[in-house]
């Protein structure tokens, strides 16, 4: 290194400082107690334990407790256990902001209570009647909040067989037609539900309107974010689809076996005449 790149005035102003950061660490050792000269792990514990307990009271073991919840919402993967973990560490933040009287932390989780419970009531409805319709009458009425509505009018097609699946329909008023196999679908029924578990995200038949109507619309996306937030939501909504499926599949046996009734019906007085 030439002399040329050595600056002196550089090199003092860092050694200052370093000596000026030993320092600042030294003088807070030693207002923690302990001695710079003596030092180990085993102290430094010790005297934080120490410090910790002797400044611990019951406003701020509020404030711990609460603190710890809230290190278990992060651990949680639900939603369910998350907003009731969180609702909870909100409870023992605010005791702590009002008997300690910090009132921004009062204020700030006592505003933000109210909309974790109304969360979580929203999430346990969903689940609720989610297993209320995969034990009855299969209705998806459950699922309106999360839903867009959309109108369509006559002989307007809403989605033709092969095309990409991306969203589930629900009719709020008119008639739709399942051309492939000529069902009606009336209010209150489900439309493109199968889309949603086919691998290809591919439409299974054509639906057109067969009257004005309106209809109410939730993208997959939105669906499998419900799936994630609640696997018992999940667990009820592939029940759902799975007895559609069936439903539709059993349609299908009835038609072709009806099918086979009228050909045999043909054929007998032709070979009898024959």
């Amino acid at each position: 290194m030439s002399s040329a790149n050595i600056d002196p005035a550089g090199i003092l102003n860092r050694a200052l400082e370093y000596a000026a950061q030993n320092l600042r660490i030294e003088n807070l050792l030693i207002q923690l107690g302990l001695d710079p000269s003596n030092l180990t792990y085993a102290l430094v514990f010790n005297r934080l334990l120490d410090i910790v307990l002797a400044n611990m009271n019951f406003v701020n073991m509020l404030a711990l407790v609460g603190a710890a919840f809230y290190v278990a919402t992060l651990l949680v993967r639900t939603i369910v256990p998350l907003r009731v973990i969180g609702i909870i560490s909100i409870v023992f933040f605010i005791a702590y902001g009002a008997l300690a009287g910090a009132v921004a932390t009062f204020l700030l989780y006592l505003l933000s209570l109210p909309i974790n419970v109304i969360r979580l009531r929203q999430m346990l409805a969903l689940v609720k009647k989610a297993r209320v319709s995969a034990q009855g009458d299969l209705s998806m009425d459950w699922l309106r909040p999360f839903m867009t509505p959309r109108k369509y009018k006559k002989d307007e097609v809403l989605f033709e067989k092969g095309d990409v699946a991306k969203e589930m329909f629900y009719t709020v008023s008119g008639k739709f037609l399942v051309k492939e196999i000529g069902v009606e679908l009336p209010p209150g029924r489900v439309m493109g539900e199968l889309g949603f578990i086919d691998p290809n995200n591919r439409r299974t038949g054509t639906v057109e309107s067969l009257e004005n109507g309106e209809v109410l619309t939730i993208t997959y996306d939105r669906l499998l974010e419900l799936y994630f937030q609640n696997p018992e939501f999940g667990y009820y909504l592939l029940r759902l689809t799975a007895e559609r499926l069936m439903q539709n599949t059993a349609r299908l046996e009835t038609t072709l076996s009806e099918n086979k009734t009228k050909l045999l019906a043909f054929e007998s007085p032709a070979k009898a005449a024959g």
